[in-house]
């Protein structure tokens, strides 16, 4: 870490920065000439910094602030290492970091290290996930009373349409999307197609499998940052919240997985369309928890405006053969590349929570040898189905009280991020929706 700053003298500030429950980047700007100080010893700040609300406030009845006198944590580079910022006007850099306690035991409110937990479980058992992610985002204009989508940098013209897979909207923004590829090679971040979707100025872009599921956390967490922060530069905003448009489609944040074992075998496939006994019970275990679990994958009031029936998102805990309809979709292709595509997610999510949950509950369902039910064929919207959670509250209240929860969970986590929630709701509730709009636009 200190030999790139040695290769990169330009860089004259350095931003050290963890994710908070949010999915919030919490950190401090540092002049270049100290940074090497915090490769070495790292840096501190309070634990409650992880366990702040959407707008960066306290949690006000939460134990981690006044109860234990606001103690710091320190925190330590990640292995990530240094990344580019290039949103950023002057050359700085980003260092990833990730909280542990005095005593040097992960902060079990700490994001990363939930995940880092369940990875620990599958190496116990031999197992690699290989991960790959699908985000969804909207480039809006959001400088006038109403949100639209933004003028064409190459004809002045505004799309007035969703254009599904056109060629002609994505060069309408070529600069932007230039710009961003080039971005995302800097910071080692592994973006490959992107796609018009069906969206009023709604964009996908996928990123390639990778066989360390916390790197891939750290990249989908990483090119959040980088596309609102470029957005910017270019002049529009980029928002990833769940819906922001009621009359078009949400936002999703698709995540594929397989399973490897020690030799590299795919233990997902079987050879043939069905798939393994492992990848059966491996979907067992993510619809037994889907429910549960909702309140990470749809974390904020307007997450569940995606939710609804017919709006290319899942509100019913299924699964199916290449059936974009419902929540679990084994994908067709190669029975060597068998894999799982869970589809419930926003864009708004915590990508570190999301992941906890989908392989914590897989390998649940692995470890019990779980038999998932018959997949559906069909519409699943039309299909009398287990559904998920309506309301912010009821998911809240669900989360709460799950025993599988607690099973996937660490009970400070689960603790820490109710009561987050339970503040949101009473603050949020106080806002018009134009101005709950404008708390999600930017910050999820």
């Amino acid at each position: 870490m200190k030999n790139w700053l040695r290769k990169h003298p330009e860089v004259r500030t350095i931003r050290v920065a963890a994710a908070d429950l949010n999915g919030q980047p919490r950190g401090k700007r540092i002049p270049a000439r100290f940074a090497e100080r915090v490769v070495s010893d790292g840096t501190r700040f309070p634990l409650s910094v992880l366990n702040l609300d959407i707008w960066g406030e306290d949690i006000e009845d939460s134990p981690l602030v006044f109860d234990h006198g606001d103690a710091d944590g320190v925190l330590k580079p990640t292995e990530r290492g240094f990344v580019p910022m290039p949103w950023l006007e002057a050359p700085t850099a980003l260092l990833p970091i990730w909280m542990f306690r005095e005593s040097g035991v992960p902060f079990e409110g700490d994001p990363r290290h939930v995940l880092r937990a369940v990875v620990d479980r599958y190496k116990a058992r031999g197992l690699t996930p290989v991960v790959a992610m699908e985000l969804e985002f909207y480039l809006i204009d959001d400088s006038g009373k109403t949100l639209q989508v933004p003028p064409s940098p190459r004809s002045g013209k505004r799309r007035k349409a969703a254009e599904a897979l056109s060629i002609r909207a994505l060069d309408a923004f070529d600069t932007f999307f230039t710009d961003l590829y080039d971005a995302c090679e800097a910071m080692d971040i592994p973006a490959d197609t992107s796609t018009s979707e069906t969206g009023l100025g709604q964009f996908e872009v996928n990123l390639m499998h990778c066989d360390d599921a916390l790197r891939a956390a750290d990249d989908a967490w990483l090119f959040k940052m980088l596309v609102k922060g470029l957005a910017r530069r270019h002049g529009f905003a980029a928002s990833f919240m769940a819906k922001p448009y009621p009359d078009y489609s949400g936002n999703g944040l698709h995540t594929h997985f397989s399973l490897l074992d020690q030799f590299g075998n795919n233990v997902l496939s079987n050879g043939g369309p069905e798939g393994s006994a492992v990848m059966h019970q491996a979907v067992a275990g993510c619809l037994a928890a889907m429910h549960d679990c909702t309140l990470i994958f749809a974390p904020h009031l307007n997450s569940y405006d995606r939710l609804v029936p017919e709006a290319h998102a899942p509100n019913a805990v299924c699964w199916a053969y290449e059936n974009r309809t419902s929540a679990i979709r084994i994908p067709s292709g190669s029975t060597a590349a068998r894999r799982i595509e869970h589809r419930v997610s926003g864009g708004d999510v915590n990508p570190y929570l999301m992941l906890a949950a989908i392989l914590g509950s897989a390998l649940m369902g692995i470890e019990d040898e779980m038999t998932p039910p018959p997949p559906i064929t069909g519409n699943a919207y039309a299909l009398d189905l287990p559904q998920l959670p309506l309301t912010w509250d009821e998911a809240i209240d669900t989360f709460e009280q799950s025993p599988i929860v607690r099973r996937l969970f660490h009970p400070e986590l689960i603790r820490n991020y109710v009561l987050t929630k339970r503040q949101e709701q009473r603050y949020i509730a106080e806002l018009s929706p134009e101005e709950q709009v404008e708390v999600y636009l930017d910050t999820v």
